[in-house]
């Protein structure tokens, strides 16, 4: 690491602790030429490899403004998406891998939207899986009737789809 003072390649590390819930580490470093102190925070990037072989950092933000429309008009709030977010990242990074395909992305929100809402889910899984029939749907319904996802007691979801 250089020295911002300096410009010297050598420090050593005086202290570390994690940060932002244990997702990046803030180092104090000396400077082993000028001896001054300064601070870095590291982080592991999460790479997306989207369908065009273009790489980007993994958003937080893009999966809520996805999920955010398939939740329109349900009674999800902006804590339920960011809680899903961080779901989704916390589900993609425990693979252990640097890049993701985002079509893994996609299948890492199906789990949790489904938990949160049922509609907002059938929704979203209508785009991703690309459903192009009546069928498609009625399928799908009867998937979530089978094995009926387990959803907050104050949830005005509960029981949803029993009268589709």
């Amino acid at each position: 690491m250089n020295c911002p003072f300096c410009r010297h390649d050598d420090s050593r590390v005086i202290d570390s602790r994690p940060t932002e819930e244990g997702t990046a580490i803030r180092r104090r470093r000396e400077c082993t030429q000028c001896g001054s102190r300064f601070s870095t925070q590291e982080t592991s990037i999460l790479a997306i490899i989207k369908r065009s072989g273009a790489t980007e950092p993994f958003s937080r933000d893009k999966v809520i403004n996805g999920v955010r429309k398939a939740c329109q008009g349900r009674p999800v709030n902006d804590d339920d998406l960011a809680l899903l977010a961080q779901r989704v990242e916390e589900t993609l990074r425990a693979t252990g891998q640097a890049e993701i395909e985002a079509q893994e992305v996609g299948l890492a929100i199906l789990a949790p939207l489904r938990e949160l809402d049922e509609v907002a889910y059938l929704r979203y899984a209508s785009v991703y899986r690309n459903f192009s029939s009546l069928d498609d749907f009625e399928g799908e319904i009867a998937l979530l009737r089978a094995a009926p996802s387990v959803q907050k007691d104050n949830s005005p979801m509960k029981n949803s789809l029993q009268n589709i």
